[in-house]
């Protein structure tokens, strides 16, 4: 496939991050690299979304504690960043809600009509018109060129985002540009195809699977019209699980299983796992969390009591 036709993803995670670990963010590394080697995705970011502290969920710290250590855990990447959205708001928010959130802004933040699994856009996605006397977000006011590239779009795109939604005052802000993708390749706006897919482990997908935990309205919009990236995790099996529910059989086809090595040592690794070695001093507690996080961990003395 050309790079025009080509679907450009954005990766969106909600969850606890309580804390986020080295597992997390190999997840969006593996999602990524699974993608791009089916030849049919390019992936131009990824975004970490916190829960809201009204989730309720025992021994869940301050969202301020949570978003600081996304924000250092992904300080590093140049591609991957912490929206605050979900915490910021005056309640809990669902999964569904959050995607929809990101969906919508993006559509006023780039003028764009954002295509979804289910039902491909055939009109101009990015950069699409809306009337004459809109200010056009990528006008180049130089006019070096009249066809701006691919990495100049998803660049202003980035930007845009990273000053209304992606919040890390203490560090250094990045586009959503992925400099391995190749996206030199001159190409007009209504060429460039974009989709935010929900990322998960199979942990998450087998929750599907339990019966009232999620409105089934909601798993219609998420799975049937958004899609889902699924990294399996602690050696699950993602066809056997979604064989027990009947919208992921439904929509098995806007389902992508990340088929890497099953082994991966992140696979294991979780917040919970993390929390106890905090709690009893455990030195393993440094294959799971990145230095940074464990550092302000210790200087907030977070989850050092068992009470969290």
């Amino acid at each position: 496939m050309t790079e025009t036709t080509k679907t450009h993803v954005i990766l969106l995670a909600c969850g606890s991050f309580n804390p986020i670990t080295k597992g997390h963010i190999q997840m969006f590394e593996r999602a990524r690299d699974y993608l791009h080697k089916t030849g049919r995705f390019i992936v131009i970011g990824g975004i970490v979304s916190p829960v809201h502290d009204s989730y309720g969920k025992t021994g869940l710290v301050s969202s301020r504690h949570r978003l600081t250590m996304c924000q250092l855990a992904v300080q590093s990447s140049d591609w991957i960043r912490v929206d605050p959205w979900e915490c910021y708001q005056d309640t809990w928010q669902t999964t569904c809600s959050v995607l929809e959130h990101h969906r919508d802004l993006m559509k006023r933040v780039t003028g764009c009509i954002l295509s979804n699994v289910n039902t491909p856009s055939i009109t101009p996605v990015i950069g699409q018109p809306q009337n004459e006397s809109s200010q056009n977000i990528y006008q180049n006011n130089n006019n070096i060129s009249n066809k701006p590239t691919a990495a100049k779009i998803l660049g202003k795109v980035g930007e845009s985002l990273s000053r209304i939604c992606c919040v890390r005052p203490p560090m250094e802000r990045f586009t959503f540009v992925d400099e391995n993708a190749n996206l030199g390749t001159v190409m007009r706006y209504e060429e460039i195809e974009l989709r935010i897919l929900l990322l998960c482990g199979s942990d998450l997908l087998e929750s599907f699977c339990i019966p009232g935990l999620w409105n089934e309205a909601d798993m219609e919009v998420i799975v049937g019209e958004f899609g889902i990236v699924v990294v399996p995790r602690d050696g699950a099996d993602p066809d056997r699980i979604m064989n027990h529910s009947s919208i992921l059989r439904k929509y098995k086809n806007n389902i992508l299983v990340v088929k890497d090595d099953s082994n991966h040592p992140m696979s294991v690794v979780s917040s919970t796992k993390s929390r106890l070695a905090l709690q009893h001093g455990d030195g393993h507690v440094v294959d799971y969390l990145c230095q940074p996080v464990i550092d302000y961990i210790l200087k907030s003395q977070l989850y050092i009591n068992a009470s969290g």
